[in-house]
This record gives C-alpha cells, sequence and structure tokens, in this order.
C-alpha cells in the first residue's frame, strides 16, 4: 500500500475515532461529575468545554513528542479560527443565534483578554516555559471568576437553557466510558499526527498549514457538532457559549502544552498572518454580539447574514493562504 494513501487512512481514520472518543470520554467524565453531585451548569462549563478540546489538546501533544512544534501551534490558532468563521457562521445560518448580555460583559471579556495576551507570548516567535506556565494556570482562576459572574448574570430560565444534558450512567459504566474514551483520545491522537506529517512531507507543505488546516478543521469537528444541534433545539447560548469556551481552551492549553514539553519556535508567518487573522476574528465576533445587544426589540442575535459573513471571511483567509504560496 503506498504511503500517502495509508497517511490518508490514518487521518481520516484517526479523525473519526478522535472525535467519537472525545464525546464518550465527555460522557463518562460528565456522569461520574454529576454523580458526585456537581452542578450542571459547571460541568458545562468546565469538563464539556475542555472534552471538545481536547482532540487540540491531545494532537498538540503528540506534534510536540515528535518535534514539529509549528503543527501544535497552528492546529490551536486554526481551531479558533475555524470555530468562528466555519463553526459560528454555519450554526447562524442554519438557526440565527440570539445573543445574552453576559456574553459580550462575561466570556467574550475573557476571550479578548486571553486572545491579547497569545499576541503578547508569540511576539518574539518562541514561547517560553514562564509564558507557557502562566497560560496553562491561568484556566483554573479564568473558570472559576467566569462561572460566578456568569451564574450571577443569568436568569433562571437562562440557566435551565445553558445546563448540559448529562448521561445517566452509573459509576461504573461512567469509569468505563471515561477509560476508553481516554485511551482512544490518546492512539488516534498519535496515529492523526503521523498520517498528517507525511502528507505535510509529501506535498511539500509545512507543518503549521497542516495544522492550520487540515487537522484545525477536523479537530472543530465535535464544536460543529455540538453548536449546530444545540442551535437547532433553540439552547442559543450553549452554541455561541461552546465556541467562546473551546477557544479560550485553545489558547490557554492548547498553545501552551508543547512548550512545557519541547522548545518551540514560530514561524514569523503564524504571527503576522495567521495569529493577526485570528485577533481580528475574534474582535469582529465580539463586536457583532456588541451590536446585537443595541436591538430594542427581541432581535438580538447573530443573523443569517453576519454567519455568511464569517464563513466569508474564513473562506478568505484560506484564499490569503493560497495566495501566499502556503496550499
Amino acid at each position: 500500500m503506498p504511503d500517502l494513501l495509508l497517511a490518508w487512512i490514518a487521518v481520516i481514520g484517526g479523525l473519526t475515532v478522535l472525535v467519537w472518543s472525545a464525546d464518550r470520554f465527555v460522557a463518562g467524565s460528565a456522569a461520574a461529575a454529576s454523580n458526585l453531585g456537581i452542578s450542571k451548569l459547571i460541568i458545562g462549563l468546565t469538563i464539556v468545554s475542555f472534552g471538545t478540546s481536547a482532540p487540540e489538546i491531545l494532537v498538540a501533544i503528540n506534534a510536540a513528542l515528535n518535534g514539529i512544534g509549528d503543527m501544535a501551534i497552528g492546529n490551536a490558532v486554526g481551531s479558533n479560527l475555524a470555530n468562528i468563521g466555519l463553526v459560528l457562521g454555519i450554526t447562524a445560518l442554519v438557526a440565527p443565534l440570539p445573543t445574552q448580555r453576559h456574553l459580550i460583559t462575561n466570556e467574550m471579556v475573557f476571550l479578548l483578554a486571553v486572545t491579547a495576551f497569545a499576541g503578547f507570548v508569540v511576539w518574539d516567535l518562541h514561547i517560553a516555559t514562564w509564558e507557557a506556565s502562566v497560560m496553562l494556570l491561568s484556566i483554573i482562576p479564568i473558570i472559576f471568576i467566569m462561572s460566578k459572574r456568569q451564574q450571577s448574570d443569568m436568569s433562571a430560565a437562562e440557566k435551565a437553557e445553558e445546563e448540559e444534558e448529562i448521561p445517566d450512567l452509573s459509576n461504573k459504566a461512567a469509569a468505563l466510558w471515561f477509560a476508553v474514551g481516554l485511551t482512544l483520545l490518546i492512539a488516534s491522537s498519535k496515529t492523526l499526527v503521523w498520517g498528517a506529517e507525511q502528507i505535510a512531507l509529501d506535498f511539500g507543505v509545512s507543518p503549521l498549514v497542516i495544522g492550520l488546516t487540515l487537522l484545525a478543521v477536523g479537530t472543530s469537528l465535535p464544536e460543529l457538532a455540538a453548536s449546530i444541534m444545540s442551535a437547532l433545539k433553540g439552547h442559543h447560548d450553549i452554541a455561541i457559549g461552546n465556541i467562546i469556551g473551546s477557544n479560550l481552551f485553545n489558547i490557554l492549553a492548547v498553545m501552551s502544552t508543547p512548550a512545557l514539553i519541547s522548545n518551540i519556535e514560530i514561524s514569523p508567518a503564524l504571527l503576522s498572518r495567521d495569529y493577526v487573522s485570528m485577533a481580528l476574528i475574534t474582535v469582529l465576533l465580539a463586536a457583532a454580539i456588541a451590536w446585537s445587544q443595541r436591538s430594542s426589540n427581541n432581535k438580538k442575535r447573530i443573523g443569517r447574514s453576519l454567519g455568511a459573513v464569517f464563513l466569508a471571511l474564513y473562506g478568505a483567509y484560506y484564499y490569503w493562504l493560497f495566495a501566499a504560496g502556503a496550499l
């Protein structure tokens, strides 16, 4: 069997198992937390948000261990671009997304601050160990503050909508799915990184570009599925909240983890092209939510026209990659 065909099988198979195992990992973790008496809202803000970013984290770890840190960093930045441009864009086209004031006064404040800090970190084209440690350790206080502020800002109806549907599993079943999910996450991420590296070598593109495109879109599939289903069910805050929470984890956990494993040097293009694109589309999302809150009627939402704009911007980013000769 030709090596390239085997690499594509590894990527497609790895992505499929990665997405499925992440779902099982989240189900087992959430059920175990629920059995311990942790509230559904907190589970949604922590375990579910972390779980949908688990593919990116495992891919980043394996990429760093294989000495291709650019792929790991590109996966984090590319996933954030895909989450807003592709996932939010498609979700808004499927069903307009009503926005709540707490999104701009709470969640987006943290995402903008974290995005700005990420720019400071990568400005010198290097992520130092202390910078990675600060990013990773800041997850805990940010989640704590954000969850406290969110609970105080939301109405009872909004809290009920935001609460995740937790699988009803026994402790034994929850432990089993947690172990199976985690094991398959690790195995599939290794397979996926190997296949992606082989494809990059065969096509003569950099691991950074593979991380920004193929891996970013592939590992964003859980967010796409979760957001579309949440929107179709009318859980609009969950659709937008999943994206914001995932982007926070991608910056703080996925970008930082490789630097704790090996010395990471960053391509200049990642700063001047990819980080700038990520920062701009994040600011645009904040502006869209803020603008929607100016409406005096009930149409405080990100509608289909804005969804089309986000999707078009994501397409323009790919054109930029193509024009720059990266694709």
